[in-house]
This record gives C-alpha cells, structure tokens and sequence, in this order.
C-alpha cells in the first residue's frame, strides 16, 4: 500500500494540534468559507468534505490516535484487512473462503480491495445495530 499515508500518535505536538483546531473552528463551513493559502499566496476553497477529513484528523490525533489516509481503490493483504476490522486473521480467511468477502489471487497470496473490506464491515455494523435495537425492544416489552 504505497500511497497510504499515516501520521502516529504523538508525531504532531500538542501545541501544534490546538493551533490547527483552533483555526479549523475559526473556518467553520456554516461560517466563514474554508480557504488553503499556498506558499506563493495562491489561495483555493477547501472542498466540504476535505475540511471534514482535517477535523477529524485533528480530533483523532489529540485524542492519541494515528490517522492513516488510504486510497479507496487500496488494495489490502489479508493481515491488513483483518486489522482493519478488528479480527483474527483465521477468521478473515473463513470468511473469504465462505464468499462472504471478495478477494481476489496475487500468486499465492489474497488480496481484498479496501472498498469490498469497508463495505463488509458497514454491513456487519448495520446488522449489530439491528440485533441491538431488536434486543432493545424486547426488553421494553417485557417491562425491563
């Protein structure tokens, strides 16, 4: 995954996340249009979502986590999918071998492309979430 690009906890200084905030909260989309000055002063709109990635990169990284930015088009060797999900990778491979998950063969070696492994676990959250409200309301009925 060459064009993944990652910034580890503690890699940006505190002092230095609190002054991106700072200028991020001042540049809200509902108040003041988002702009990037470029060192030669040429200055662009930051696009909506973009603004949003920056936000979040700032708040993930303040709260000690490393943020890493992949391609969609990505494609994931099956110990990174694994990790991606939060699973062992025995379980990942059954998976695929169940045609749960696509994949497809580099000599010997699974690769899953990260849009297939994101929209897997955007699958499995929908369905946690419906178990949970199931769950929920069958409480609620038995008076719990």
């Amino acid at each position: 995954m060459s064009d993944v690009r990652e910034v580890r906890p503690g890699a940006v200084g505190p002092e230095e996340l609190q002054a991106f905030e700072r200028v991020l909260e001042g540049m809200s989309p509902i108040g003041q249009t988002p702009r990037l000055i470029g060192p030669g002063g040429v200055e662009i709109v930051l696009p909506e979502g973009i603004y949003a990635l920056l936000v979040s990169i700032v708040d993930n990284l303040k709260a000690g986590n490393g943020v890493s930015v992949i391609p969609i088009h990505a494609e994931l060797t099956t110990v990174e999918a694994a990790q991606l999900l939060n699973v062992s990778r025995p379980f990942l491979i059954k998976q695929i071998e169940a045609g749960v998950l696509a994949h497809h063969m580099v000599g010997t070696h699974r690769r899953l492309r990260l849009a297939d492994v994101l929209a897997y676990r955007d699958r499995i959250d929908a369905e946690a979430d419906e178990a949970l409200d199931a769950m929920v309301a069958e409480a609620e009925d038995l008076g719990l």
